[in-house]
């Protein structure tokens, strides 16, 4: 049996900005999609901690070392520039393997986008 499991959550990081101008997705910076295991083009979860909105979008590369977190197309009428948002990625995997199967979580500081160690 395959159960769906958290793949990967990027925790608390701000929308820098937002464009309603375009066909949809989410722009996250590639050190965080790195970090989080996330790929372009990859289905997540966004949701909004100030209001509980959610929806879900896939994933484009932002610009590389900017802590950009862009929400563009219709879903920019939901979530908006300046919002603390959670995005998750989930992955179908056999009931045995998802006992031990360890998702990657980071923990960004909320204010700059970027992980500090």
């Amino acid at each position: 049996m395959m159960i769906e499991v958290v793949k990967s959550k990027i925790h608390r990081v701000c929308i820098t900005s937002s464009n309603l101008d375009y066909m949809g997705s989410i722009s996250i910076d590639p050190d965080l999609l790195e970090a989080s295991n996330i790929i372009p083009g990859e289905k997540v979860q966004v949701l909004s901690a100030l209001d509980g909105a959610r929806l879900e979008t896939y994933v484009i590369e932002g610009e590389k070392g900017s802590g950009e977190i862009i929400i563009n197309g219709p879903a920019a009428w939901k979530i908006k520039e300046g919002a603390i948002v959670i995005i998750i990625s989930y992955i179908l995997i056999n009931i045995d393997d998802a006992k031990n199967y360890q998702p990657k979580i980071i923990f960004p500081n909320e204010a700059t986008n970027r992980l500090e160690f």
